[in-house]
């Protein structure tokens, strides 16, 4: 039972800490400390229902499907190569609006709740779109929970603990970066590092389509 449990613990932890694209998402608003609570809420809860999922033996019905794999991979590369676009824009045109005192100006800090829905729909697609977070989590922690036999949910509640820790350390810890990034020239090279990160995971992700 334990053993499971800290079994999926520490895999999850391994497999979310890589630098990713919601990685790269919750660390930016964890900095401007923008919306930090949605962002954490929804990257965790939507880990723990893929987990979940995983664990009930949906991926196995997901790795049997060609077609359903290459749709996914696909759309997702392209949401990551708009996420990537972004941001490489922000970093050319070193936008003076990412600021870490909270005195932005309102054009670019909207406030109120268009400005949540806007946070939600790219957490969201960033993570539900994404082939990744379901390679690691309703795939790979999903049939290596199975292997767990009777401790598979254990092994699952273990992985989702790591999930929800580290979006919750990444968030609200960023702040101790924030002296760092009281220089504008530091956002231009985290946009500058994340758009190649996301176009680099796009890339990666039609290769391995064209290989296979």
């Amino acid at each position: 039972m334990w053993s499971s449990a800290a079994a999926g613990l520490g895999l999850g932890l391994g497999l979310i800490v890589a630098i990713g694209a919601q990685n790269a998402h919750v660390l930016r608003y964890g900095l401007r400390r923008e919306r930090v609570g949605l962002v954490v809420a929804i990257c965790a809860v939507s880990d723990l229902v893929l987990i979940a999922v995983g664990a009930a033996g949906v991926g196995t019905v997901i790795a049997a499907s060609p077609t359903l794999t290459v749709v996914m991979t696909l759309l997702g590369a392209v949401v990551l190569v708009a996420y990537g676009a972004a941001a490489a824009r922000r970093a050319v045109r070193g936008d003076g609006t990412l600021v870490v005192d909270g005195t932005a100006p309102v054009a670019a800090r909207p406030d109120g709740r268009a400005a949540a829905m806007t946070v939600a729909a790219t957490t969201l697609a960033l993570t539900w779109l994404n082939p990744h977070v379901y390679l690691d989590t309703v795939v790979l922690l999903g049939s290596l929970a199975a292997g767990q036999g009777d401790g598979r949910w254990w092994f699952a509640a273990g992985a989702g603990v790591g999930s929800v820790l580290w979006f919750t350390a990444l968030g609200y810890g960023a702040a101790l970066l924030r002296p760092v990034f009281a220089r504008p020239v530091a956002w231009r090279v985290l946009d500058a590092v994340i758009a190649v990160v996301m176009v680099a995971i796009a890339a990666g992700l039609v290769m391995g389509l064209a290989e296979g």
